[in-house]
Protein backbone atom coordinates (compact mmCIF):
# COMPACT_ATOMS: atom_id res chain seq x y z
CA UNK A 1 0.00 0.00 0.00
CA UNK A 2 1.26 3.43 -0.15
CA UNK A 3 0.82 5.99 2.16
CA UNK A 4 0.54 10.11 1.56
CA UNK A 5 3.92 10.34 0.53
CA UNK A 6 4.16 7.80 -2.39
CA UNK A 7 6.18 5.39 0.48
CA UNK A 8 5.17 1.45 -0.48
CA UNK A 9 4.48 0.17 2.81
CA UNK A 10 5.10 -3.56 3.27
CA UNK A 11 6.34 -4.03 6.41
CA UNK A 12 4.53 -5.11 9.62
CA UNK A 13 6.58 -5.39 12.90
CA UNK A 14 4.61 -7.43 15.48
CA UNK A 15 4.86 -6.90 19.17
CA UNK A 16 4.10 -10.33 20.85
CA UNK A 17 4.20 -9.61 24.10
CA UNK A 18 5.43 -6.46 26.61
CA UNK A 19 7.15 -8.80 29.10
CA UNK A 20 11.14 -9.06 28.80
CA UNK A 21 13.88 -11.07 30.80
CA UNK A 22 15.93 -7.90 30.60
CA UNK A 23 15.72 -4.40 31.72
CA UNK A 24 18.17 -2.53 29.02
CA UNK A 25 18.32 1.25 30.48
CA UNK A 26 17.50 2.56 26.65
CA UNK A 27 14.16 0.65 26.23
CA UNK A 28 12.71 0.29 30.11
CA UNK A 29 12.13 3.03 32.17
CA UNK A 30 14.43 1.95 35.87
CA UNK A 31 11.01 1.39 37.34
CA UNK A 32 9.38 -1.16 35.28
CA UNK A 33 6.06 -0.30 33.02
CA UNK A 34 2.57 -1.54 33.97
CA UNK A 35 2.22 -4.84 32.28
CA UNK A 36 -0.97 -5.27 30.13
CA UNK A 37 -3.30 -7.83 31.74
CA UNK A 38 -3.71 -11.15 30.23
CA UNK A 39 -6.79 -10.92 27.87
CA UNK A 40 -5.54 -7.31 26.56
CA UNK A 41 -2.53 -8.86 24.72
CA UNK A 42 -3.70 -10.45 21.14
CA UNK A 43 -3.67 -14.56 20.83
CA UNK A 44 -2.24 -16.37 18.32
CA UNK A 45 -5.38 -16.61 16.50
CA UNK A 46 -5.87 -12.60 16.18
CA UNK A 47 -2.14 -12.13 15.37
CA UNK A 48 -2.37 -14.36 12.61
CA UNK A 49 -5.99 -13.05 11.27
CA UNK A 50 -4.06 -9.65 11.25
CA UNK A 51 -1.22 -11.02 9.13
CA UNK A 52 -3.69 -12.64 6.59
CA UNK A 53 -5.49 -9.59 5.98
CA UNK A 54 -2.15 -7.49 5.68
CA UNK A 55 -0.91 -9.92 3.39
CA UNK A 56 -4.00 -9.35 1.46
CA UNK A 57 -3.35 -5.49 1.63
CA UNK A 58 0.46 -6.33 -0.16
CA UNK A 59 2.82 -6.77 2.64
CA UNK A 60 5.00 -9.46 2.95
CA UNK A 61 7.87 -8.51 5.26
CA UNK A 62 6.81 -9.28 9.34
CA UNK A 63 9.28 -9.22 11.96
CA UNK A 64 8.18 -10.84 15.63
CA UNK A 65 9.54 -8.19 18.56
CA UNK A 66 8.72 -7.68 22.06
CA UNK A 67 9.80 -7.38 24.73
CA UNK A 68 11.54 -10.47 24.14
CA UNK A 69 9.25 -12.68 21.75
CA UNK A 70 10.91 -15.62 23.19
CA UNK A 71 9.52 -15.51 26.58
CA UNK A 72 6.20 -15.39 24.81
CA UNK A 73 4.79 -19.00 25.67
CA UNK A 74 3.52 -20.85 22.28
CA UNK A 75 6.23 -18.78 20.26
CA UNK A 76 7.35 -21.52 18.20
CA UNK A 77 3.80 -22.54 17.66
CA UNK A 78 3.50 -18.93 15.88
CA UNK A 79 6.14 -19.09 14.12
CA UNK A 80 5.02 -22.11 12.07
CA UNK A 81 1.28 -20.55 11.90
CA UNK A 82 2.47 -17.41 10.38
CA UNK A 83 5.33 -18.99 8.43
CA UNK A 84 2.47 -21.43 6.55
CA UNK A 85 0.18 -18.41 5.89
CA UNK A 86 0.81 -17.52 1.72
CA UNK A 87 2.01 -14.62 1.10
CA UNK A 88 4.70 -14.35 4.09
CA UNK A 89 7.83 -13.96 1.89
CA UNK A 90 10.15 -13.06 5.20
CA UNK A 91 9.55 -13.45 8.87
CA UNK A 92 11.80 -12.53 11.20
CA UNK A 93 12.87 -11.84 15.15
CA UNK A 94 14.55 -9.50 17.01
CA UNK A 95 15.70 -10.89 20.28
CA UNK A 96 17.81 -10.55 22.93
CA UNK A 97 19.77 -14.04 22.27
CA UNK A 98 19.46 -15.10 26.16
CA UNK A 99 16.80 -18.20 25.20
CA UNK A 100 18.43 -19.11 21.95
CA UNK A 101 20.49 -22.15 22.80
CA UNK A 102 16.51 -23.29 24.08
CA UNK A 103 14.78 -22.89 21.01
CA UNK A 104 17.13 -22.10 17.84
CA UNK A 105 16.61 -24.98 16.11
CA UNK A 106 12.74 -25.03 16.58
CA UNK A 107 12.63 -21.68 15.25
CA UNK A 108 14.68 -22.59 12.27
CA UNK A 109 12.69 -25.80 11.67
CA UNK A 110 9.00 -24.00 12.13
CA UNK A 111 10.48 -21.77 9.29
CA UNK A 112 11.44 -18.58 10.85
CA UNK A 113 13.81 -16.80 8.07
CA UNK A 114 15.99 -14.73 9.58
CA UNK A 115 17.12 -13.47 13.19
CA UNK A 116 18.51 -9.92 14.93
CA UNK A 117 20.50 -10.47 17.73
CA UNK A 118 21.05 -7.07 19.95
CA UNK A 119 24.38 -7.30 21.32
CA UNK A 120 25.68 -3.93 23.19
CA UNK A 121 28.97 -4.78 24.75
CA UNK A 122 31.47 -7.27 24.19
CA UNK A 123 32.48 -6.07 27.77
CA UNK A 124 30.41 -8.11 30.85
CA UNK A 125 30.41 -5.32 33.14
CA UNK A 126 29.02 -2.93 30.54
CA UNK A 127 26.84 -5.81 29.32
CA UNK A 128 25.43 -5.94 32.83
CA UNK A 129 24.49 -2.50 33.12
CA UNK A 130 23.07 -1.53 29.96
CA UNK A 131 21.39 -4.35 30.62
CA UNK A 132 20.34 -4.12 33.85
CA UNK A 133 21.95 -7.32 35.28
CA UNK A 134 21.90 -9.57 31.86
CA UNK A 135 25.23 -11.91 31.69
CA UNK A 136 27.32 -11.48 28.19
CA UNK A 137 27.90 -15.71 28.43
CA UNK A 138 24.22 -15.85 27.92
CA UNK A 139 23.62 -14.12 24.43
CA UNK A 140 27.02 -15.16 23.17
CA UNK A 141 25.57 -18.68 24.14
CA UNK A 142 22.74 -17.52 22.10
CA UNK A 143 24.43 -16.26 18.90
CA UNK A 144 26.60 -19.74 18.99
CA UNK A 145 23.04 -21.56 18.99
CA UNK A 146 22.00 -19.37 15.95
CA UNK A 147 24.78 -20.39 13.60
CA UNK A 148 24.56 -23.72 14.58
CA UNK A 149 21.28 -23.94 14.26
CA UNK A 150 21.79 -22.72 10.09
CA UNK A 151 20.39 -19.07 10.49
CA UNK A 152 22.72 -17.16 7.96
CA UNK A 153 22.44 -13.32 7.36
CA UNK A 154 21.95 -12.61 10.68
CA UNK A 155 21.99 -8.69 12.19
CA UNK A 156 24.13 -8.01 15.15
CA UNK A 157 22.36 -4.91 16.69
CA UNK A 158 24.40 -2.42 19.05
CA UNK A 159 22.64 0.05 20.66
CA UNK A 160 25.34 2.68 20.89
CA UNK A 161 25.09 5.00 23.69
CA UNK A 162 27.85 8.47 23.75
CA UNK A 163 30.36 8.11 26.63
CA UNK A 164 29.50 4.74 27.45
CA UNK A 165 30.11 2.04 24.55
CA UNK A 166 30.72 4.12 21.80
CA UNK A 167 34.59 2.76 21.64
CA UNK A 168 33.82 -0.63 21.29
CA UNK A 169 32.22 -0.10 17.03
CA UNK A 170 35.60 -1.52 16.15
CA UNK A 171 35.43 -4.66 18.07
CA UNK A 172 31.48 -5.08 17.69
CA UNK A 173 32.37 -5.04 14.02
CA UNK A 174 35.26 -7.48 14.30
CA UNK A 175 32.92 -9.83 16.24
CA UNK A 176 30.25 -9.70 13.54
CA UNK A 177 32.68 -10.06 10.94
CA UNK A 178 34.21 -13.71 12.52
CA UNK A 179 30.86 -14.82 13.10
CA UNK A 180 29.08 -14.29 9.72
CA UNK A 181 26.70 -11.61 10.79
CA UNK A 182 25.81 -8.33 9.69
CA UNK A 183 27.05 -5.40 11.99
CA UNK A 184 24.17 -2.02 12.85
CA UNK A 185 24.50 0.07 14.74
CA UNK A 186 21.82 2.10 16.48
CA UNK A 187 22.29 5.41 18.14
CA UNK A 188 20.17 6.03 21.46
CA UNK A 189 16.93 7.26 20.82
CA UNK A 190 14.53 9.26 23.35
CA UNK A 191 11.16 8.95 22.12
CA UNK A 192 10.07 11.90 24.42
CA UNK A 193 12.29 14.34 23.21
CA UNK A 194 12.18 12.87 19.56
CA UNK A 195 15.70 12.74 19.44
CA UNK A 196 15.95 10.13 16.44
CA UNK A 197 18.90 8.84 13.67
CA UNK A 198 19.58 6.93 10.88
CA UNK A 199 20.96 3.50 11.41
CA UNK A 200 24.77 2.30 10.37
CA UNK A 201 24.54 -0.38 8.39
CA UNK A 202 20.54 -0.68 8.17
CA UNK A 203 17.87 1.60 6.49
CA UNK A 204 15.92 2.70 9.70
CA UNK A 205 15.34 6.03 11.20
CA UNK A 206 15.36 7.54 7.38
CA UNK A 207 12.16 8.03 7.27
CA UNK A 208 11.65 9.51 3.15
CA UNK A 209 12.12 5.69 2.37
CA UNK A 210 10.47 3.82 5.60
CA UNK A 211 8.11 1.11 4.39
CA UNK A 212 6.93 -0.58 7.58
CA UNK A 213 3.96 0.10 10.41
CA UNK A 214 3.82 -1.65 14.07
CA UNK A 215 1.31 -3.79 15.83
CA UNK A 216 1.79 -3.33 19.89
CA UNK A 217 1.21 -6.76 21.64
CA UNK A 218 -2.39 -5.31 22.72
CA UNK A 219 -3.38 -4.89 19.52
CA UNK A 220 -2.84 -1.19 18.35
CA UNK A 221 -1.79 -0.37 14.56
CA UNK A 222 1.30 2.39 15.13
CA UNK A 223 2.13 4.37 11.97
CA UNK A 224 5.52 5.00 13.72
CA UNK A 225 8.09 4.50 16.26
CA UNK A 226 7.88 8.77 17.01
CA UNK A 227 4.43 9.20 16.75
CA UNK A 228 1.68 8.42 19.53
CA UNK A 229 -1.01 8.05 16.66
CA UNK A 230 -2.42 4.36 16.57
CA UNK A 231 -5.61 2.46 16.06
CA UNK A 232 -7.16 -0.91 17.66
CA UNK A 233 -7.50 -3.66 15.26
CA UNK A 234 -10.15 -4.45 17.55
CA UNK A 235 -11.87 -1.82 17.99
CA UNK A 236 -11.65 -0.35 14.64
CA UNK A 237 -11.50 -4.01 12.59
CA UNK A 238 -8.49 -5.13 10.57
CA UNK A 239 -8.56 -3.89 7.43
CA UNK A 240 -9.60 -0.54 8.06
CA UNK A 241 -7.21 -0.23 11.08
CA UNK A 242 -4.26 -0.91 7.89
CA UNK A 243 -6.01 1.84 6.02
CA UNK A 244 -6.44 4.92 8.66
CA UNK A 245 -2.51 4.33 9.86
CA UNK A 246 -1.43 3.95 6.56
CA UNK A 247 -2.90 7.28 5.59
CA UNK A 248 -1.91 8.77 8.41
CA UNK A 249 1.35 7.81 8.36
CA UNK A 250 3.51 11.00 8.90
CA UNK A 251 6.45 12.28 6.87
CA UNK A 252 8.72 11.93 9.84
CA UNK A 253 8.73 11.46 13.21
CA UNK A 254 8.22 14.04 15.95
CA UNK A 255 7.80 12.59 19.39
CA UNK A 256 6.25 9.52 20.94
CA UNK A 257 5.01 10.31 24.83
CA UNK A 258 2.61 7.72 25.85
CA UNK A 259 4.21 4.26 25.19
CA UNK A 260 7.98 3.25 26.15
CA UNK A 261 9.92 1.61 23.55
CA UNK A 262 9.69 -1.91 25.13
CA UNK A 263 5.56 -1.48 24.45
CA UNK A 264 6.23 -0.81 20.93
CA UNK A 265 8.38 -3.35 19.85
CA UNK A 266 11.21 -1.26 18.77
Amino acid sequence: MLDQYNRDIYYLRIAVTDLCNLRCTYCMPEEGIKLKKHEEILNFEEIVEIVKVAVSLGFYKFRLTGGEPLVRRGIIDLVKMLAQIDGVKTLAMTTNGLLLPQFAKQLKAAGLSRLNISLDSLNKERYNKITRGGELADALAGIKSAREAGFEKTKLNAVIVDGFNDDEKDNLKKFADENKMKIRFVKKMDLKSGDYYGVEGGEGGNCSICNRVRLTADGKLRSCLFSDYEVDVRTVGIERAFRQVIENKPEKGDKSLKREMIQIGG
